[in-house]
């Protein structure tokens, strides 16, 4: 990690502590330390569990997309790579640094720098359509009641369907549509010449047709390997079905009775999709406004709220931040080329 990266793994820190803080600055400390005594700590280990096994079928994943491509990617070096991301995930805005971190983790392990790109480009394309599908299935479900009852989250819901709409478009035009992409791209351009100069307009149209002809590529490649292809989908599902089940198992360990595990999973995958809209890294104050706003329902004792949001962002949020560290910490067992 660079100094700039453990200053703000520091500052993150701080602002999550910062934050706990303040949502208990009305509470009775009192009352705070009983609800902690009581907790159910099987549940807690069980959504411990769930965030463990999330990161193993996202190493999975990568074990798929792999293979054929090296000699031997081993168990350990493919369960590295998802831990390395969480952390540079949660350091960065928008999620930026995990796609970079990642690409570094698999040279480390001796995968060749363009089959490592392929293989990211593929298990991005895989997430996010498997985040979508997911998301869609989440407003059918639940968005009617979310909309009654919180009106400015349903606004950041719809807004963050949207983007997630148009990222997934933009993939299947390159995908599909390559030439027309081009096309649109060239198109887009000519405004934007309008107010920064012509050899600014010239080097992002390159930089632009470069990136758009590499994803070309690489979704051949990946239209080519259907058996991949769906199993990516598979264990991406599953991976996102541990991740999503946390908050459930939060709740059961805060002893709220008659828990609806369809309705928690529901509210936790909006409540992703409205922190992946604010360019804080992790999310941060975004997240614990989402989870106290839609989980108030839930758990109507403020403190065992506070309580519950606090065990949701150590489960989702710094336990991978810790754990990536570990990830850097240890080398990767070198890899043999095909």
């Amino acid at each position: 990690m660079s100094r700039t990266n453990k200053i703000v793994f520091a500052v993150m820190l701080l602002i999550g502590c910062g934050i706990f803080a303040y949502e208990s600055r009305t509470l009775a400390l009192k009352q705070l330390f009983i609800d902690i005594s009581h907790l159910k700590l099987w549940w807690l280990l069980v959504a411990l569990l769930c965030m463990l096994i999330s990161w193993f079928f996202e190493a999975l994943v990568l074990r798929v997309f792999l293979k054929d491509r090296t000699e031997h990617f081993s168990l350990y070096n493919a369960l590295r790579i998802p831990l390395i991301a969480q952390l540079f995930n949660a350091i960065t805005p928008f999620s930026s640094g995990g796609q970079p971190a990642q690409l570094v983790a698999l040279m480390q392990s001796r995968v060749e720098a363009g089959q490592a790109s392929s293989v990211l480009l593929m298990k991005f394309i895989v997430y996010q359509f498997m985040v979508l599908v997911n998301f869609l299935l989440s407003m059918m479900i639940g968005f009617s009641q979310v909309s009654k009852h919180f009106g400015t989250l349903s606004i950041l819901i719809t807004f963050g369907l949207i983007v997630h709409v148009v990222v997934l478009a933009v993939l299947l035009l390159i995908m599909y549509y390559n030439r027309f992409t081009k096309q649109l791209v060239h198109w887009l351009l000519i405004p934007v010449g309008w107010f920064v100069s012509q050899k600014r307009v010239t080097e992002w149209r390159t930089m632009l047709m470069a990136k758009i002809n590499t994803f070309y590529a690489e979704s051949l490649h990946l239209k080519r390997e259907k058996k991949k292809l769906i199993k990516g989908c598979i264990l991406t599902l599953g991976q996102l079905f541990f991740y999503y089940s946390v908050p459930y198992f939060v709740l059961l360990a805060l002893g709220i009775p008659n828990v609806n595990y369809l309705e928690v999973m529901v509210l936790h995958i909006m409540i992703v999709m409205i922190v992946s809209l604010f360019p804080v890294p992790g999310g941060s104050g975004g997240a614990e406004y989402s989870f106290k706003t839609l989980f108030a329902t839930f758990i109507p004792s403020s403190s065992k709220l506070v309580l519950g949001m606090l065990l949701w962002r150590l489960f989702t949020y710094y336990l991978g931040m810790f754990m990536g560290i570990g990830a850097l910490a240890v080398k990767p067992r070198v890899t043999d080329k095909k």
